[in-house]
C-alpha cells in the first residue's frame, strides 16, 4: 500500500505493480490472437514508462508531428501516425518519424500521399462505419456530419480506394467491451466488405478496453479469431490507449482550506478539475477518491474545489467517515490515463509532478514543473 503522506502534492502517482497487471493481460491478448496491439499517446505520452511499454507492445500510435517525433526518439521505433489533417509545413518531419501513415480524406492522401509512398511508408484510409456506441457527442467519431473518417458512401463515389492505399482505420470505441467490437466489425464488413480484400492491414482503432476488471478477455479473444478466420491475409491491428494505464495510479493533492457557504462544504485542493482533471468536467464523470463513499441520506457531504479561478471548478459530493482538515491528503484514484497529456497551466496553476512508485514501494519523481514551464509556453 502507498504512503501517500510520503508524495509530494501536487502529483501524478504510477505504481509499477498496477501497471505490470494490465501488461500481463494485453500480452496474453497478443500471444493468444496474433494481434498487433500499439500504445496510443493520446491517453498517456509518459515517456518515462515507454521502455517498459515497449516490452509488451508491438508499437505506437501518433496524432501529431510532436507525438510521432516522441515515439520515434523515446519509444525507439517508427510511429504508426493518423491526424485529421496534415500540413505542408510538418509533413515531411511525420514521414521522417513514421512507417504508417493513415490519411483522414481522399483529398488529404491526393495531397500527401506520394511523398509518402515514396519513402516507403504503408499507407492507410480512416473509415467511418457509420456506428458507435459512444452516448457522448464530444467523444463519438460518428456522429452525422463527423468530419472524421471517409463513408462508404463516398468511398464508393470517389471510384473505390486509390492506388498506393493498404490499410484501413476505423475508430469508434471509448471505454467499451467485446460485444461493441463486434458490432464495429459486423459495421465495417457491412458497408466496406468489398474493399476488404484489397487492403493488406485492418487497424481498429482504440477503445478496447481489455484491462477492466469487468472485460472478457476470452469474448475479445474469440471473438478476433473469428474475425481473423475470415480474413486470414489480413494484418490485424488495435491501438488502446487507456487499457495500457488503467487503473494504474492516482493524482495526490492536499486540502487547503475548507469553505462553507449556503449549506455546501468545499474542501479547496491545490489541484484543479479544469486543468489536471479536464475529462472530469468534459464527460463528464466522477472519479474515485481513496477512502471517500457515496453519501447516504442525511450524511455529511463534501465538495471538492479546484486551485483555479474558474466558477465551476468543482465536483461532489463525497463522504468520509471523519471530517476532512486542512493538510489532508485527498487521493483521487485512476489518473494516469487522459490526465497528464491533457493537462493545462490556466491560472498559472501549479501542475503536479510526475512520480512512479517503483516495484520495491520507493517513489521516483521523474517529472516537476515550475514557474519557467508556465513562462515558456506564454510570449
Amino acid at each position: 500500500m502507498i504512503d501517500f503522506l510520503k508524495l509530494s502534492s501536487p502529483c501524478y502517482a504510477l505504481d509499477e505493480t498496477l501497471l505490470d497487471r494490465n501488461l500481463a493481460v494485453i500480452d496474453r491478448v497478443r500471444r493468444e490472437t496474433g494481434v498487433e496491439i500499439i500504445v496510443a499517446l493520446k491517453a498517456c505520452a509518459m515517456w518515462s514508462i515507454f521502455p517498459e511499454l515497449a516490452k509488451h507492445s508491438d508499437g505506437a500510435t501518433a496524432s501529431s508531428l510532436a507525438e510521432a517525433r516522441l515515439v520515434l526518439e523515446e519509444f525507439g521505433k517508427p510511429a504508426h501516425t493518423y491526424a485529421p489533417v496534415y500540413t505542408d509545413a510538418e509533413f515531411d518531419e511525420i514521414v521522417r518519424c513514421s512507417d504508417h501513415i493513415t490519411f483522414n480524406s481522399l483529398s488529404q492522401f491526393e495531397r500527401f500521399g506520394q511523398r509518402a509512398l515514396i519513402n516507403g511508408i504503408s499507407c492507410g484510409l480512416r473509415i467511418n462505419p457509420q456506428y458507435s456506441p459512444v452516448e457522448t457527442d464530444l467523444y463519438n467519431p460518428c456522429v452525422a456530419g463527423s468530419r472524421l473518417g471517409v463513408t462508404a458512401e463516398r468511398l464508393d463515389a470517389a471510384g473505390g480506394l486509390p492506388v498506393g492505399v493498404e490499410g484501413l482505420h476505423f475508430h469508434v470505441l471509448c471505454e467499451s467491451r467485446p460485444e461493441h467490437l463486434r458490432l464495429a466489425l459486423e459495421a465495417v464488413e457491412c458497408h466496406f466488405g468489398n474493399y476488404l480484400d484489397k487492403v493488406a492491414w485492418l487497424n481498429m482503432g482504440g477503445g478496447h478496453l481489455m484491462t477492466h476488471a469487468d472485460y472478457d478477455c476470452d469474448e475479445l479473444i474469440a471473438l478476433l479469431k473469428e474475425f481473423r478466420t475470415r480474413h486470414p491475409h489480413l494484418r490485424l491491428i488495435m491501438e488502446p490507449g487507456s487499457a495500457f494505464t488503467w487503473r494504474t495510479g492516482y493524482l495526490v493533492s492536499t486540502v487547503e482550506d475548507i469553505v462553507e457557504n449556503s449549506g455546501v462544504t468545499t474542501a479547496m485542493l491545490d489541484v484543479s478539475f479544469a486543468c489536471h482533471m479536464p475529462d472530469c468536467l468534459e464527460m463528464p464523470y466522477k472519479p474515485a477518491i481513496v477512502g471517500a463513499h457515496e453519501p447516504a441520506e442525511g450524511e455529511r457531504r463534501w465538495r471538492m474545489g479546484g486551485t483555479s479561478c474558474l466558477a465551476g471548478d468543482y465536483y461532489g459530493d463525497w463522504s468520509f467517515d471523519h471530517e476532512l482538515r486542512v493538510g489532508e491528503r485527498i487521493v483521487f484514484e485512476d489518473m494516469i490515463h487522459y490526465t497528464m497529456v491533457k493537462t493545462t497551466m490556466f491560472n498559472g496553476v501549479h501542475h503536479p509532478a510526475i512520480v512512479i512508485v517503483r516495484r520495491d514501494g520507493r517513489p521516483e519523481i521523474v517529472r516537476e514543473f515550475g514557474y519557467e514551464d508556465f513562462k515558456n509556453r506564454m510570449s
